[in-house]
């Protein structure tokens, strides 16, 4: 038998010994702590007498056993031995502490009269007992962070900076993981209090300032930034001291906490540094789990949900636990991808999907008087602009009377809370995309007005990652060596990542009243052409050339987040959200939107009804 499989071997019965002790946790924990009490009750007791044959055994260990069981009792109730704190930690041992001593000092009170033992026996055996249970729960601790068998091809030795709570986990994970391929040798931390701390073996060796020393002192051909919420700043100093140590050193990051997926942090954790981590601002947080309960046991329902926002959005909700959570979308395959990130498993005969189009409007009302929804997510939409500007027909079509028709399900469904997904070219629209965006709005606030419900929109950036974004493009471009083509080298625009775009949307259906649209903070806006000077950059590529092609018709040099006449201050119930007034509309003026003949004339109805016309001259 080789060393590998030996070593798998070893690992797979470590793993079946561990996994044996931990389904039998509540049993073993409460033998164990029952043996000790009667235990530290026999050993005083001998103490006590100088002779072994003057002791009552029978007695002493009768009430061993006895607060044994009061003991099994209370923990019972406290849940102590079923996992309500992980082993040896903080939390158990006050825990454990509290209700030993306690009760010991419960039998020495009762044992005063009569004096069924040794007056002294209560007390000290409380602390024995106490001993023997923290010293198991401690060297069981100990023994799981000692690193088992590991592999010894592939493996990077990796420099960890920050040494907090997620540090402390990585480490287990790297250490206990036998198919692991990474050996911390080193954390680096700022904070002075941390100089002399080693987790789980490893030391702080010393500051962020130590780095390029550290990686020449131990030939670490790795740094893990285990800090999910490393600024950008941070992660470019990072950059820059490994770049001046003229070695080759993969730079690893964990996720930010909105996007792990558990509490835990694992190996399997690490990522690349990718744009996002670059872009010039810090991820927000708009602390939606503070107000999600909503969506704890409600029928949810996302149009789109196949989309970049839907699929997102559908993950986000997910996680609140609802009664049924409903994913819409006309393209099947869109829907099998998201149904197999939620489930693992996508065969695409459960309930949960439905393929539906939203121009559709029995198949809508239909779904919806079936299905009964409590809260919907209007994600589905057309959104390429320049796509829009050509076929501004279908813009009518899909944006506008789709919007019009799930507002009609959902009125007729009785539907709660309804959130249309909109955008910033709907503030001061001067595209075919930004007008019937604007109208959808506006469609929004007039069923609210007539419905009296939480109907309103929600209005962001442009969303980095998703399908047909400007990131995207860039990529590929890069990938065959440029040139990478921007449309103009002053122009800008706002950006979020996907998670923030879905925390806002989820935190609106929560905050935000009837009619209204709500805004993110989204920090300074950024120059397109400084993405792609870091993208290609991040690439290693020297020689990719940037091309500017001029703004295309509809296009902005600079995007608005409000409206000329829209108030910008107001944020009543997050520092980080604006909520905005919008005019509604009644259904009956967008019946009227032609969908035939020149594109001009539909672009020009669309412009005149969204009450853009004075702002197409800023058209490009």
């Amino acid at each position: 038998m080789g060393m590998r499989q030996m070593r798998s071997l070893l690992a797979a019965r470590e793993k079946t010994l561990v996994r044996w002790v931990r389904q039998r946790r509540t049993v073993l924990m409460g033998a164990f702590d029952l043996g000790a009490w009667i235990a530290g009750f026999l050993f005083f007791a001998a103490l006590r007498f100088s002779e072994s044959s003057a002791v009552p055994w029978a007695q002493v260990a009768l009430v061993g056993a006895a607060a044994g069981v009061v003991h099994l009792v209370i923990c019972r109730a406290l849940r102590l031995h079923e996992g309500r704190a992980r082993t040896a930690s903080l939390e158990e041992m006050t825990t454990l502490g509290v209700v030993t001593l306690g009760l010991g000092f419960v039998i020495f009170v009762v044992n005063l009269a009569p004096i069924w033992v040794p007056r002294s026996a209560p007390a000290l055996a409380a602390l024995t007992a106490l001993a023997l249970m923290v010293g198991v729960r401690a060297a069981w601790r100990l023994a799981l962070q000692v690193p088992g068998n590991r592999r010894t091809d592939g493996v990077s030795q990796a420099v960890v900076v920050g040494a907090g709570d997620a540090a402390n986990d990585l480490l287990r994970s790297m250490q206990r993981d036998p198919d692991s391929t990474w050996v911390p040798v080193a954390l680096l931390d700022d904070d002075p209090r941390k100089r002399y701390l080693r987790l789980r073996g490893v030391a702080v060796t010393g500051t962020l300032a130590d780095l390029a020393a550290t990686l020449e002192r131990t030939g670490a051909d790795a740094v893990v930034i285990a800090i999910p919420s490393a600024t950008t700043e941070l992660i470019t100093d990072i950059r820059r001291a490994v770049a001046s140590t003229d070695r080759t050193v993969d730079v690893k990051v964990l996720p930010s906490t909105a996007q792990l997926l558990t509490d835990r942090v694992d190996i399997r954790d690490i990522r690349d540094i990718n744009l996002t981590d670059y872009l010039g601002r810090s991820q927000l947080d708009t602390d939606v789990d503070s107000i999600a309960e909503y969506l704890t046991g409600r029928r949810i329902l996302v149009t789109g949900a196949g989309g970049s926002i839907g699929s997102e959005l559908c993950r986000q909700i997910s996680r609140y636990e609802p009664a049924e959570l409903m994913m819409l979308d006309r393209d099947e395959s869109a829907l099998h991808a998201v149904q197999l990130s939620l489930t693992d498993r996508a065969l695409l005969d459960s309930d949960d999907v439905i393929l539906c189009d939203i121009r559709d409007t029995l198949a809508l009302h239909r779904v919806m008087l079936e299905r009964r929804p409590e809260v919907v997510f209007h994600a589905a939409a057309l959104k390429h602009l320049p796509m829009l500007e050509q076929y501004p027909a279908e813009a009518v079509k899909t944006n506008v009377w789709g919007t019009r028709n799930v507002l009609d399900a959902a009125q007729a469904a009785g539907v709660e809370r309804f959130v249309n997904i909109s955008t910033d070219k709907a503030a001061d629209p001067c595209s075919v995309l930004g007008w019937s965006k604007r109208l959808s709005e506006r469609l929004t606030a007039q069923r609210a007005d007539l419905t009296g419900q939480a109907y309103l929109s929600v209005r962001f950036g442009n969303v980095l990652g998703s399908r047909g974004s400007v990131l995207t493009a860039f990529a590929k471009q890069i990938a065959v060596g440029g040139p990478v083509t921007v449309t103009d080298p002053d122009v800008t625009r706002f950006f979020m990542t996907v998670e923030e775009a879905c925390q806002l949307v989820v935190q609106a259906a929560a905050i935000g009243r009837p009619g209204e649209a709500l805004v993110l903070d989204m920090g300074e806006p950024i120059r397109i052409v400084d993405v792609a000077r870091q993208m290609i950059a991040h690439s290693g590529k020297t020689t990719v050339d940037i091309e500017f092609t001029g703004l295309r018709p509809g296009e902005k040099l600079h995007e608005d987040l409000f409206g000329e006449d829209e108030e910008q201050g107001t944020r009543p119930a997050h520092p980080l959200v604006s909520h905005v007034s919008v005019p509604p509309i009644s259904i009956a003026a967008t019946e009227d939107l032609p969908t035939t003949g020149s594109t001009g004339h539909v672009r020009d109805a669309i412009a005149a009804l969204s009450g853009s016309v004075e702002r197409t001259s800023r058209v490009g």
